[in-house]
């Protein structure tokens, strides 16, 4: 039997005072009960990478962690990415330049996955940007400008660059 609990989620510098049950994953605690429904639902099953966050700098999939693992660690989403002047963080200005998106439904993920992509140094060619960025699917095929938008965004940041 489930049991609500009281939990405390610091979402992109804000602390978060949720109530969730102890099943609740954290893709769930941010879209329902945070208020940030940037970070999609797609598979449901770990397998499209739609909803892809950062957890304590690392890349997760938001459908399979709970909300209680994140306790404690810094959760960054896809509007926590933006300066709070609303400047575009490169990776998003450079899948806008590069027209990285189609339906758009992907895009999160895809950028909160390349922005990881470029922290772990694997933005090195095309090849380990597809291979790093294998995780995120997009059904509409903008996968030739998703690779441009990450190089672009890769050299403008310098491999190594802090998220």
């Amino acid at each position: 039997m489930a049991t609500q609990r009281a939990v405390r989620l610091r979402i992109n510098g804000r602390d978060h005072d949720l109530t969730l049950d102890s099943r609740v994953t954290l893709l769930d605690a941010l879209r329902e009960y945070a208020g940030l429904p940037g970070s999609k639902k797609g598979c449901d099953q770990g397998q499209c990478g739609a909803c892809t966050v950062h957890v304590g700098g690392q890349r997760v999939l938001g459908c399979l962690t709970l909300a209680m693992q994140a306790e404690g660690r810094e959760i960054t989403t896809i509007e926590g990415l933006a300066a709070p002047d609303g400047t575009l963080h490169a990776v998003q200005a450079a899948f806008v330049e590069h027209d990285a998106f189609q339906c758009g439904y992907c895009t999160p993920g895809q950028i909160m996955s390349a922005v990881a992509c470029i922290h772990e140094g694997h933005a090195g060619s095309d090849d380990e940007i597809r291979e790093y960025m294998s995780g995120n699917i997009c059904r509409c095929g903008a996968y030739p400008h998703i690779v441009a938008a990450v190089r672009d965004a890769a050299a403008r940041l310098g491999k190594g660059t802090s998220l």
